[in-house]
C-alpha cells in the first residue's frame, strides 16, 4: 500500500539582481556526502583495484576540485574512489603471503572482542604484537582463530583483553563463493583480519596475562546478566544492554529475520541517544547543584559536552558499531553547531556523520549495517516533515508513517543483502521498537550502571528488563513463526536495486500525482527476477561450492534435485546451512522434488539436517545399508523422466552391499541435447565395474569428477569412456588431501575435456540444452577486488578449453 506524505518544508530561494544565485555548496553538505559515498562504494565495486600509482594520482587531482564550490561533489567524488582503493589496496598487502601459508609459526598477542564458545571449539579474534619478535608478515596484524579442543575447561581460559602466546597454523582469508551465499573474504578485508587459523598443540598454549580493557569490561558485565537473570530471555538482555550476541542460536536469529527485528537485537543510535541524553541530564544537574562550576563552563556546554562524552563513551563500550558511531558523530555535530550558536539542520548532520565514517573508514560499506543505517535515517528525512505537531495523535501518527517509510524504503536493501523480504516485519516493529526502546533497553542500561557503581546493584534492573521482554517476546515469536512471516527471493541483477529506490521515492510522493500505481512495476527486477530455468527437454547442473565435499543441484523445467548436501561438523561449520540452502533460495527453488545421498560419509550427507529444515524432502534416496538413510533406495536400474529429461541409476546393484566410497550412488541425467554424469565416491573397483557391464550410458558430456579427484579414482579407462567435454571437481582450498591430484587433472586434461574445481571457480553451473554447453562460473561472474583466487594467479581452470560460451 503506497504511503503518501509531505515533503519537507522547503526554504525560499534566494534572489539577488533578479538572478537566482546558487548557494556555495558546503564541504559538509548533503551532495558532498553522496559524492564520496558514489566513489567509495563505485572503487569497492571494481573487480580489481587500479595501480597506486593511478590511485595516487586521483587523489592528488581531487584537491584543488574540492577548494571550488561549484566542483566540490566531483573533487569529492575523485577522492572518494582513490581514498577507498589505496584503503583496500593497504589492507589487501596485510594478508598473509603466499609463502607462509600452512606453516606452523609462533605467535603472542590479546584476545580483542568477545571470544565464542561452542561445545568443541572456541573462536576468538587475536591481535599479534608488534615487535621483533614476532614473526614479520604478522606483527600488530588481526588474526581470526579457533581453538578445537573437546574438553572446554581449558578454552574457557580465553577470555577477552587477556593476554596469550602459542602456536598457529594460518592461511590468508579464504571463503567459498556460491549465489545468495556469505563471502568470508569480504568480510575479512572490512575487519582488517590478516589470516585466519587455528592454534596448534593446545597443551602448548600459554596465557601471559590476565583479561584486562574494554573488552574485559564487556565480557564479565556479561557474564554477571547471566548469573543475574536465568531466564532464556538473558541472552537478549546482554545483546540489547551490551551488543553481545554470542548466546544467540540460529533458530533466535532465524525469528528475528523473519519478524524483521534484527536492526532493534544490535546495539543502535537509539541506545546510544538514551545514554548521551541521561549523561547530558547528569552534567547539567551537577552544574546546577553547584553553581561556581558555571564560572568555568556554562551550563549548556557542559551538559553538551557529558552528551558527546557519554555517547563517544557508549559507543566505545559496546564495540563502535556503525550505528553507534554514527550517531555518535552526529549528537557531536549538533553539539558544536549549539556551541557555535548556529542552526544545523538532520539532513546537513547525517551528512557529516557519513563523510567522518567514510573518511575514518572507508570499507565500512563492505557492511550491511552501513547501509541499513544511513538509509534508514535518509528515507525519514526525505519523506517526513520537520514539525509534525504536538499532541498525542500527531505523535502516534508521526511513528506510524516513518514505520511506513521505514519498512518500504528499506525493504530494497534488505532483499538486496539479505534476500528476503519480512512481511510481517512493519507489524512487529509497531509493538517492538517503542516497547523495547522506551522499556526494555533503558532497564538494561540502568543495570548497567549500577552494576558499575557496585557489584551486585544491576540486578533489579536486568530482572525487570527480563520481565518486560517476556511479557511481549510470546507475541512477537508467534508472528515471526507463522507461515506468511518471510518469503525468499532468488538473486537479482544489478539494476534492480536502483529501479526498486526509484519506485519506492516514487510510491512516497505526495498525493495528486498521476501513474503513481505504475511505480510497482519497477519493483519486478527485485521481486521477480529471471531464474534463467532450462526449458522443456534441457537440464542444469550447478555443483555448489561447499568446500572439501559434495553437493549438486539439478533442475529441469519444473523440477529440482539435490544430490549430496555437503559436510557438518559438530559445533562448526555446517555447509548444508552455509552454502547449500542459500544458493537453493538465491537459484530461486521453491522446492526439492527429490534428494539423493550418494553415501553415508560426512562429506556428501552432513548437511542433510540444515536442508531439511529450509526444504521438506519427500523422496530420499540412498544406497541399501547407509548410515544416512533415504525412504526409498538407490539402486541400478531405477529410473524415471521429468520435462523430458531420463534420469537413470547405474549403481549400485541390488545385493551389492554398503561399502562407504564405492557403494556410492552413480546417477545419470540424460537430455535430447546432452548427458552428466554424477559419481560420488566411487573409485577404481566399481569404474571398472560400469565399463564391464554398462559402457554406453557412461559416455557423457559433463562429469563430475569420482571422489574429489583423488588417487583412487578416475581410471584411465574410464575417463576415456565417458568422452567428457566438462570435468567438474569439488574440492576445498588447500584441503589436506591435496584434491584434486595432478595425476588425476592431467587425465581428464589429455582426454580432451576441460577442467573446473569449485576451489577455483565457485560455484559452477551448467547449462545443457539446444545452445550445447553452457556455463558459469561464481568466481568469474561476480568477480571481486579481494577475490583470493584471482590475487594469486588461480583464475583459470586446471586445464581450460574455450569454446564453451560462459555467460
Amino acid at each position: 500500500m503506497a504511503v503518501s506524505l509531505p515533503f519537507p518544508r522547503m526554504r525560499p530561494a534566494v534572489v539577488a539582481s533578479r538572478r537566482s544565485v546558487l548557494p556555495p555548496i558546503p564541504f559538509f553538505g548533503p551532495a558532498c556526502a553522496a559524492a564520496l559515498l558514489a566513489g567509495v562504494t563505485a572503487c569497492l565495486l571494481l573487480p580489481a583495484l587500479p595501480p597506486r600509482w593511478l590511485l595516487a594520482l586521483l587523489l592528488a587531482g581531487s584537491l584543488p576540485l574540492l577548494g571550488i564550490a561549484a566542483l566540490r561533489p566531483a573533487g569529492m567524488l575523485l577522492a572518494g574512489l582513490a581514498f577507498a582503493g589505496l584503503h583496500a589496496g593497504h589492507a589487501l598487502d596485510a594478508q598473509l603471503p603466499q609463502a607462509s601459508q600452512g606453516q606452523a609459526l609462533a605467535v603472542r598477542g590479546r584476545i580483542v572482542e568477545l571470544p565464542v564458545h561452542e561445545a568443541r571449539r572456541t573462536r576468538f579474534r587475536f591481535e599479534v604484537d608488534d615487535d621483533a619478535t614476532q614473526p614479520t608478515a604478522l606483527r600488530g596484524k588481526t588474526l581470526q582463530l579457533a581453538w578445537y579442543e573437546d574438553d572446554p575447561q581449558p578454552r574457557l581460559r580465553l577470555r577477552a583483553g587477556s593476554r596469550w602466546a602459542f602456536p598457529v597454523r594460518l592461511r590468508a582469508p579464504r571463503g567459498l563463493r556460491n549465489p545468495g551465499g556469505g563471502d568470508a573474504e569480504k568480510y575479512a578485508l572490512a575487519s582488517r583480519i590478516a589470516a585466519t587459523g587455528f592454534v596448534l598443540e593446545p597443551a602448548l598454549a600459554k596465557r601471559l596475562a590476565a583479561p584486562a580493557g574494554i573488552d574485559a569490561w564487556r565480557e564479565a558485565t556479561s557474564a554477571r546478566i547471566a548469573a543475574a537473570v536465568p531466564a532464556p530471555s538473558s541472552r537478549y538482555v546482554r545483546a540489547l544492554a551490551l551488543g553481545d550476541t554470542r548466546a544467540l542460536d540460529d533458530a533466535d536469529w532465524a525469528r528475528l529475520r523473519a519478524a524483521g527485528l534484527t536492526h532493534l537485537v544490535a546495539i543502535s543510535g537509539f541506545h546510544v541517544g538514551l545514554v548521551a541524553g541521561f549523561c547530558a541530564a547528569l552534567a547539567a544537574a551537577l552544574w546546577w547543584l553547584w553553581p561556581p562550576l558555571c564560572h568555568w563552563l556554562p551550563r549548556p556546554f557542559a551538559a553538551g559536552a557529558g552528551a558527546v562524552l557519554g555517547a563517544f563513551g557508549y559507543a566505545l563500550l559496546t564495540g563502535m558499531a556503525v550505528p553507534t558511531l554514527r550517531t555518535a558523530v552526529m549528537i557531536a555535530a549538533l553539539v558544536a553547531a549549539r556551541w557555535l550558536r548556529r542552526r544545523m539542520r538532520l539532513a546537513d548532520t547525517l551528512a557529516l556523520g557519513c563523510i567522518v565514517l567514510l573518511l575514518l573508514d572507508p570499507l565500512a560499506v563492505l557492511g550491511a549495517g552501513f547501509w541499513l543505517s544511513f538509509a534508514g535515517v535518509a528515507w525519514l528525512l526525505w519523506c517526513l516533515p520537520e514539525g509534525g505537531g504536538n499532541g498525542a495523535k500527531a505523535v502516534l501518527r508521526g511513528f506510524l508513517a516513518a514505520q511506513a517509510v521505514a519498512s518500504l524504503g528499506l525493504l530494497p536493501l534488505t532483499v538486496l543483502l539479505f534476500g528476503q523480504a519480512s512481511f510481517v516485519g512493519p507489524i512487529a516493529n509497531l509493538a517492538a521498537v517503542p516497547w523495547w526502546s522506551l522499556v526494555v533497553v533503558p532497564l538494561g542500561l540502568l543495570g548497567v550502571l549500577a552494576e558499575t557503581l557496585h557489584a551486585g546493584f544491576g540486578q533489579p534492573f536486568w530482572q525487570a528488563a527480563a520481565w518486560c521482554f517476556d511479557l511481549l517476546w510470546p507475541v512477537l515469536a508467534r508472528i515471526a513463526d507463522s507461515p506468511m512471516a518471510m518469503a525468499w527471493l532468488p538473486e537479482s541483477r544489478w539494476y534492480a536495486l536502483p529501479l526498486a529506490l526509484l519506485s519506492a521515492l516514487w510510491l512516497l510522493l505526495p498525493r495528486g500525482l498521476p501513474g503513481r500505481w505504475l511505480a510497482l512495476l519497477l519493483w519486478l527486477p527485485l521481486l521477480h527476477p529471471p531464474r534463467e530455468l532450462p526449458a522443456q527437454g534441457e537440464a542444469e547442473l550447478t555443483v555448489i561450492d561447499v568446500g572439501q565435499g559434495l553437493s549438486v543441484l539439478v533442475r529441469t523445467a519444473h523440477h529440482s534435485l539435490l544430490y549430496d548436501m555437503g559436510p557438518a561438523l559438530p559445533d562448526g561449520f555446517d555447509a548444508g546451512e552455509r552454502a547449500v540452502v542459500p544458493a537453493l533460495h538465491a537459484l530461486g527453488v521453491a522446492r526439492l522434488d527429490m534428494a539423493v545421498i550418494s553415501h553415508g560419509d560426512n562429506d556428501h550427507a552432513g548437511g542433510r539436517q540444515a536442508v531439511a529444515a529450509a526444504f521438506p524432502l519427500p523422496r530420499v534416496l540412498a544406497p541399501r545399508g547407509s548410515p544416512a538413510a533415504g525412504n526409498a533406495f538407490c539402486r541400478t536400474g531405477l529410473h524415471w523422466t521429468w520435462d523430458g529429461v531420463h534420469f537413470r541409476v547405474l549403481h549400485p546393484a541390488d545385493g551389492f552391499p554398503y561399502l562407504g566410497n564405492e557403494a556410492a550412488c552413480v546417477l545419470r541425467i540424460e537430455t535430447a541435447r546432452g548427458s552428466a554424469l554424477l559419481t560420488g565416491d566411487v573409485g577404481h573397483y566399481v569404474e571398472r565395474k560400469l565399463l564391464r557391464e554398462d559402457a554406453a550410458h557412461l559416455r557423457s558430456d559433463v562429469v563430475v569428477v569420482p571422489h574429489h579427484g583423488s588417487d583412487g579414482s578416475s581410471d584411465p579407462a574410464f575417463v576415456a569412456a565417458t568422452g567428457a567435454k566438462l570435468a567438474l571437481v569439488s574440492s576445498g582450498a588447500d584441503n589436506r588431501f591435496r584434491h584434486p591430484r595432478p595425476p588425476v587433472v592431467r587425465r581428464w586434461c589429455e582426454a580432451g575435456a576441460e577442467v573446473l574445481d569449485t576451489s577455483r571457480s565457485g560455484a559452477i553451473r551448467v547449462w545443457i540444452g539446444r545452445d550445447g554447453l553452457r556455463l558459469r562460473e561464481q568466481r568469474a561472474f561476480h568477480a571481486r577486488l579481494w577475490d583470493t583466487v584471482r590475487r594469486r594467479g588461480q583464475t583459470a581452470g586446471l586445464c581450460y578449453a574455450p569454446e564453451f560460451w560462459r555467460p
